[in-house]
């Protein structure tokens, strides 16, 4: 009975920390989108919004690892328990990145709105961001299902956004030498891309927790990554 006991109460403390990584997880698809929408419609107060916002992801994330050692200190889980705790901590660390990379995209939207549009570059870059946040949404929806294989088409989704940062690294590079006066913009905005594309990056590493959780190895194949890019703006 008190082994039956210490479950129950391990399996509530590990929803409580599951729904705080949703709501985490909620913030940041939130912030990806509104960094997006602001870089493209150039509002510098949007991209405030987003800025401040980074502070709710972070807390999240210390409150998650705070909850996560305190329950394998009480708890003291089984090895496959402690598998689910350390699988919390790492989404989280993951989620918190993307909140990072969508808060520099948010950044340089007041640099760039002071300067000529470069193309639909803004446009381009949304559309990636929205591709990263299908992929978190699915892959955060595969975490709390134990879905295998959606979480499997999560990480095969990757070369898509690796193929997109390809594309718009290659235009920057041809409008920086068409024309001189683009290169800052275009700078900016070369930054921005890779900083989505990591975010698809820490995406890919939350489906593999999930494909880890559920069979107990990590995907078979190696990622090839896409981006083909070495020079760094």
């Amino acid at each position: 009975m008190n082994d039956l006991h210490i479950a129950s109460a391990f399996d509530r403390d590990l929803e409580a920390i599951q729904a705080q990584i949703m709501k985490m997880g909620g913030l940041v698809e939130n912030a990806i989108l509104e960094a997006a929408i602001s870089l493209e419609s150039r509002d510098e107060e949007r991209a405030e919004t987003v800025r401040k916002a980074d502070k709710a992801i972070d807390a999240l994330e210390e409150a998650i690892n705070e909850e996560a050692a305190r329950v394998i200190a009480l708890r003291a889980p089984t090895a496959i328990d402690l598998r689910l705790v350390l699988s919390v901590m790492k989404v989280s660390a993951n989620l918190e990145r993307i909140g990072d990379y969508a808060k520099n995209m948010a950044k340089r939207t007041g640099v760039l709105s002071q300067m000529a549009p470069v193309n639909d570059s803004a446009a381009a870059l949304r559309r990636m961001a929205k591709e990263v946040n299908r992929m978190l949404k699915d892959a955060l929806d595969a975490y709390v299902a134990r879905d295998a294989e959606l979480a499997q088409d999560v990480i095969d989704r990757d070369a898509e956004v690796d193929q997109m940062y390809n594309a718009l690294f290659r235009e920057f590079l041809t409008f920086m030498m068409e024309d001189p006066r683009n290169i800052t913009a275009c700078m900016h905005l070369h930054f921005i891309a890779k900083n989505v594309e990591r975010m698809g990056d820490h995406v890919t590493s939350i489906a593999e927790q999930v494909v880890y959780l559920v069979t107990g190895t990590t995907p078979d194949d190696p990622r090839q990554k896409a981006d083909k890019t070495s020079l760094s703006l």
